[in-house]
């Protein structure tokens, strides 16, 4: 059997792998770059999973913004309703993304960047869980980025404010 057929063999057996078995495909790609085999190396598949790893840090990033936001605008207009599971969920949230950004600092621009987005997703959540108005939420977010990422940062209830 020539070289070229083994190597093209080779090539359908990790891509038959990669479809059915993740893990065991990642476990041989990665044998296979430590031991420099580059030529067997699935290259199609793990260069689309490397693309996919940066889409999935920024998706986790924006959903753990959002239930911040979600949160702090549920603490500042249900305030009547506040609870150790709404402190909690924001304290976690925050974790994690201060976690994202001290792993990956060129995540910080994308934050700033999607910042009033997740704020308008975050209005939307609040007003289907709480029952009010879309119109009760401002705008234009009431927190700063720094505020949201702030680990003892709660917003005063609306009442609080007036004072």
């Amino acid at each position: 059997m020539s070289i070229e057929l083994q190597a093209s063999q080779q090539q359908t057996t990790q891509k038959g792998l990669y479809e059915k078995d993740f893990v065991r495909w990642i476990e041989t790609t990665v044998g296979q770059l430590q031991s420099q085999n580059y030529q067997d190396v699935d290259w199609e598949n793990l260069i689309e999973e490397v693309a996919d790893m940066s889409k999935r840090e920024r998706r986790r990033l924006k959903s753990n913004l959002i239930v911040v936001l979600l949160h702090l605008l549920k603490w500042q207009y249900q305030s009547d309703h506040r609870s150790g599971s709404w402190k909690s969920s924001v304290r976690e949230h925050r974790r994690r993304i201060n976690d994202d950004l001290k792993d990956s600092p060129s995540l910080v621009p994308y934050l700033h960047e999607i910042f009033a987005e997740c704020y308008g997703r975050a209005c939307e959540q609040a007003a289907d869980e709480t029952g009010l108005s879309l119109e009760t939420f401002p705008r234009i977010c009431p927190y700063t980025t720094e505020e949201s990422l702030e680990p003892d940062y709660l917003p005063n209830a609306l009442d609080e404010q007036e004072e």
